[in-house]
């Protein structure tokens, strides 16, 4: 870390430090200046119980978006996310298409290791097999972030990564018809488009969105064009119960500028390497969500859904350093790789929520029953035309065609006992039955494919919960977590990668201990520490072989331990001193250390073995830090962000410079960011933004397979601005 960064920091601690105290509870203060009402949502915690869930004990946030405060026009996820300690994002390309974050040691890949929810249902892939989330929502859509850090494992999934649930907005319930549009245009023709409407009449209630983005990308030929759809008919049949049904569909096209070497990216990091690459998903997602109260004290809910959807790739791969040129002996381009998943995915989930009287305490029981059924049609590796566009026709068939199918029953059981009135233990038990079949050929359809493999285990957790009557709150817990290998660790898609045949499920637990609370509505904090085991984690290893070349190794790796602090604290600058005051300035510091290592493993590297211990774990690093601004009045709100991100290592061997680029290391960087939003005549808003302000040259991540291979730079310097009426 620079000097500047090493006096930032304990300059913003010391300043807050002072303050810590008092109730850590939702804080929502009110202001009225010439009839602009304006609520602002601090960050918090989730309660203890939410719906069906139950949250004491665990390491949760709950989010609020808002103009003003984040870049909500191109789903600016380090912005988004900035309360938040420890996120790490890798910003595959400026538009916001795609959520790729992680946290503790877990992969970013398209949030890979995160289960990803919306309203409470899946929006991952296949949650078993292949759990990327192709599924994109506009945070303008979005209401509330609910996270759940590694204890998320028993209620919602095993994954290392916890839960993350986005929760959509609802029509006006006191109007019949209500409509909002906001309009934004940027740098590189960048143009966003979100329209909604909503309201309710007698017992139905509704809410639809459609949006659109499209722009020519930072890098050339990177232009894309992205539309999202959403629509949420409610019934509330009695004051009981209701029943909903709701249909989301996302869909992109983007082009894919590919990866660099470091020589190219050191040379000009806005240079594309590829310009017939291009990256289609479409996903569609149907849900019926079933809600009645028995009783004040028993709750159930039912939710169903399917996710039915394609992902569709055209490329030229290759290293960054083999350009994609005129093929001197076949006096066209070289043909283009295709590769197509279809997914076809069914899910339901029943919860209750019971609550009883244990002595003269109340005590909360929740129960779940899970069922999951998916099948992916992969085909890859097809012989595509030597074409420019977007095409996904075919000169030679998929040199891999195969059948993928997760069967998953699971049962989980968490009780809130209240020991006294301030101390509650949570307990809990969650049990998985996951079955996985793949058939089918590869290797140019030569070598055929029949792999089963049924696994059944229970996973164990606790949570501990100490409230004060000051309401500051003292809480840890331990849960285990899993996470089977995927479908790609039994078949390779990419020529750069081999896999080890004897790859093996990843086993863990999670643990956090902190302490979090609020001092009236000027200051707010949670200081916790965590440590996470991963064992036989899946990675990559970079070998040489007889010729010298570079290859990947996909293989368990070893163990690996994640520990570390993260600390959020927010001040307000003005209120401190005047209570009353109308306007503020709070200034906020999210911070993460993460000491990310190898416990156990080694490489066989020139005949030798090499050990992997003390390493680091890919892609994540040591430090995190996140620092803002954000100015509120009647009719402005504004926020100047200050990022830094400590350097990474893009595989286990900690391979400092790879020639190709795929591997090495990731930089450490900084970069600053501006919002601004301004209401005005009660119904309309003017909003301005401004990423990477100082232009920084950096990147977040170097890649082996799609859209790389090799570094994939960031996004300079970029705006937007945009008009938005409510009616």
């Amino acid at each position: 870390m620079n000097t500047f960064y090493k006096i930032l920091l304990p300059a913003l601690f010391v300043c807050c430090a002072g303050k810590a105290a008092a109730q850590h509870k939702s804080v929502k203060d009110t202001l009225q200046l010439d009839s602009v009402i304006i609520r602002e949502s601090r960050t918090r915690h989730l309660p203890n119980i939410s719906g069906t869930n139950i949250f004491a004990g665990k390491k949760t946030f709950d989010l609020f978006f808002d103009a003003g405060k984040a870049n909500l026009a191109n789903n600016n996820a380090r912005m988004a996310f900035a309360k938040v300690p420890g996120v790490n994002v890798w910003e595959m390309d400026g538009a916001g298409l795609q959520l790729n974050i992680g946290t503790r040691g877990t992969d970013t890949h398209r949030s890979i290791e995160t289960n990803i929810r919306q309203n409470g249902y899946n929006t991952n892939s296949d949650m078993a097999g292949y759990p990327e989330n192709h599924y994109n929502v506009p945070f303008q859509a979005v209401s509330e972030i609910q996270i759940v850090r590694g204890s998320a494992a028993l209620q919602f999934g095993s994954q290392f990564g916890g839960m993350l649930n986005f929760k959509i907005k609802e029509g006006d319930s006191t109007k019949v018809f209500g409509f909002e549009s906001e309009q934004s245009a940027g740098s590189n023709r960048f143009f966003n488009s979100y329209n909604a409407i909503g309201g309710k009449v007698g017992k139905v209630s509704y809410y639809a969105y459609y949006s659109a983005r499209t722009g020519d990308g930072w890098r050339p030929d990177a232009a894309f064009n992205s539309r999202a759809y959403y629509a949420n008919i409610k019934y509330r049949f009695n004051n009981k119960g209701s029943i909903a049904f709701q249909f989301s569909r996302s869909d992109y096209r983007q082009q894919i500028a590919g990866g660099l070497t470091d020589a190219q990216f050191d040379a000009n990091n806005r240079q594309a390497t590829r310009t017939r690459n291009f990256f289609n998903p479409e996903i569609n997602i149907p849900a019926l969500l079933f809600n009645y109260l028995f009783d004040k004290n028993t709750t159930v809910e039912i939710v169903s859904h399917l996710l039915s959807g394609q992902r569709n790739s055209v490329q030229f791969i290759n290293t960054a350093n083999i350009p994609d040129t005129v093929n001197t002996s076949l006096k066209t381009f070289n043909p283009r790789q295709v590769d197509r998943d279809y997914y076809r995915g069914f899910t339901t989930e029943a919860r209750l929520l019971h609550l009883y009287k244990l002595g003269n305490l109340n005590s909360s029981f929740t129960a779940g029953l899970r069922y999951f059924e998916q099948t992916t049609r992969r085909k890859q590796k097809g012989v595509g035309t030597a074409a420019s566009d977007f095409d996904l026709s075919l000169v030679k068939d998929y040199g891999i065609d195969l059948s993928l199918h997760t069967l998953n029953y699971a049962a989980f059981a968490e009780n809130m006992f209240q020991v006294t009135h301030g101390f509650t233990v949570t307990p809990g038990v969650r049990f998985e039955d996951i079955r996985t079949t793949t058939s089918g050929v590869i290797v140019n359809r030569t070598v055929p494919v029949s792999y089963k493999n049924d696994r059944n285990f229970p996973l164990f957790g606790t949570g501990l919960q100490y409230q004060f009557n000051n309401g500051n709150q003292l809480y840890g817990n331990i849960s285990q977590a899993y996470r089977p290998f995927l479908y790609a660790a039994v078949t390779p898609a990419d020529q750069l990668t081999i896999i080890d045949p004897h790859i093996k499920d990843s086993k863990g637990y999670s643990a956090d201990l902190g302490y979090r609370g609020h001092f009236s509505t000027v200051f707010s904090f949670d200081l916790s520490a965590f440590y996470v085991f991963y064992g036989n984690r899946a990675g990559t290893l970079t070998q040489i072989d007889a010729n010298n070349v570079n290859h990947l190794y996909l293989t368990n790796i070893g163990d690996g331990e994640a520990k570390g602090i993260e600390a959020y604290t927010e001040v307000s600058l003005i209120r401190s001193f005047n209570k009353t005051a109308t306007g503020d300035l709070r200034l906020f510091n999210s911070l993460s250390y993460t000491h990310a290592r190898y416990t156990t493993g080694s490489i066989s590297q020139n005949g030798k073995n090499v050990s992997l211990v003390g390493n680091h774990l890919e892609g994540t690093p040591d430090w995190i830090d996140r620092a803002g601004l954000t100015f509120l009045s009647g009719h402005v709100s504004s926020t100047l962000q200050y990022s830094y991100v400590g350097k990474s290592f893009s595989d286990a061997n900690n391979t400092l410079l790879n020639p190709t680029g795929a591997t090495g290391v990731v930089p450490a960087y900084h970069l600053f960011d501006w919002a601004f939003n301004y209401n005005f005549l009660k119904n309309y808003h003017f909003t301005a933004n401004v990423n990477n302000i100082f232009n920084a040259k950096y990147f977040t991540r170097r890649i082996n397979m799609y859209p790389g291979p090799g570094i994939l730079p960031a996004d300079g310097s970029t705006f937007n601005v945009g008009f938005g009426l409510r009616i």
